[in-house]
């Protein structure tokens, strides 16, 4: 499967943004989704993941109630919806997915990614 992320962008502190992540291939809704995030000299960090059917969602700490991902199976898409961003925030916003059920932290757990999309959140 090809992953496609956009929506990033500046936005000041306080701020929102939705990022999209649009999908190849006609099994989508089989497939594990996630966004995980990569800041300048920091490793790749699991932000959310989303089952095939929407039944299972999970958040990193650090973005619960803030974020909310989800997903719109008929158009092969996965979105994160960011609420009162902060500037630890910025970072490069990465999707992937996987055909495995259950969510993984750990980017190597994951099969496919996108390009990523860059989000900065000044102060």
């Amino acid at each position: 499967v090809q992953l496609q992320a956009s929506g990033g962008g500046l936005v000041q502190a306080g701020g929102s943004l939705r990022l999209s992540c649009a999908a190849s291939g006609r099994t989508f809704s089989v497939y594990t989704m996630a966004w995980f995030r990569q800041a300048p000299g920091k490793e790749r960090e699991f932000v959310a993941a989303i089952s095939g059917s929407a039944g299972s969602i999970n958040y990193a700490d650090s973005v619960k109630g803030r974020f909310t991902i989800s997903r719109d199976n008929a158009k092969r898409t996965v979105y994160l919806q960011m609420n009162s961003l902060k500037p630890e925030d910025s970072a490069v916003y990465y999707c992937a997915s996987r055909t495995l059920p259950a969510p993984a932290a750990a980017p190597a757990a994951w099969s496919y990614w996108g390009q990523g999309t860059q989000v900065t959140v000044s102060s």
